[in-house]
């Protein structure tokens, strides 16, 4: 669904919870036609040089934390309030490593690094100082590669298959934002290849 952020730029980040989804590989991160690539139909992705493709074709939250995030604002969040494509319920989400499998319904997805809360995540929930609040936070959900393409219904299990990487999403989220000892520890656990790897390697240097 398209909707426009305050600013008036078209986004994509409001969703509505339905009862299936269809999933697949959107290829390279790159602009058709104005917009990103998602991995899911249907999906829009507003910003294609920062957001979709591969690495990011699907997003997945964890309710418990959207529930933890309600009584810390003191408002309601519904599913996909905030941008996620799956609100998982059950599942520790930010406990999860790089290069994990989620087997879902026909779907499977691997997790490939958390969430890097942006303006538009900022002027979407309206709150004062939300993007460094919610990396201070460290739990960021997960965004997820498909590896497999299927169909995702409301009632499916996530069945993970553990990848023994070492790398926690909240290390990754770290590192992102320039912790030089979360950047080296994500660099040695040699879960990071090409142009991730190559970005990690710019932030360890600085640090």
């Amino acid at each position: 669904m398209v909707q426009r952020i305050p600013k008036g730029r078209p986004t994509g980040i409001g969703k509505h919870p339905v009862d299936v989804i269809r999933v697949s590989d959107p290829g390279p991160k790159r602009v058709v036609d104005g917009a990103g690539v998602s991995g899911v139909d249907g999906d829009h992705v507003g910003d294609g040089r920062h957001h979709g493709g591969s690495d990011q074709a699907v997003y997945a939250f964890a309710r418990e934390e959207l529930d933890e995030w309600e009584r810390a604002l003191g408002r309601e969040l519904p599913h996909g309030m905030f941008g996620e494509n799956l609100t998982t319920r059950g599942l520790e989400v930010d406990a999860s490593e790089v290069g994990d499998r989620w087997q879902v319904g026909s779907a499977l997805l691997e997790v490939r690094g958390p969430r890097v809360p942006c303006a538009t995540f900022g002027e979407r929930m309206g709150e004062r100082g939300w993007v460094k609040r919610f990396a201070a936070h460290g739990r960021s959900g997960a965004y997820l590669q498909v590896v497999e393409p299927g169909e995702i219904r409301s009632e499916d299990t996530i069945v993970v298959t553990p990848s023994g990487s070492g790398l926690s999403l909240p290390t990754y989220l770290r590192a992102w934002f320039g912790d030089g000892d979360a950047a080296r520890a994500a660099l040695d656990s040699g879960a990071l290849t090409g142009e991730r790897r190559a970005e990690l390697e710019q932030i360890a240097a600085r640090s």
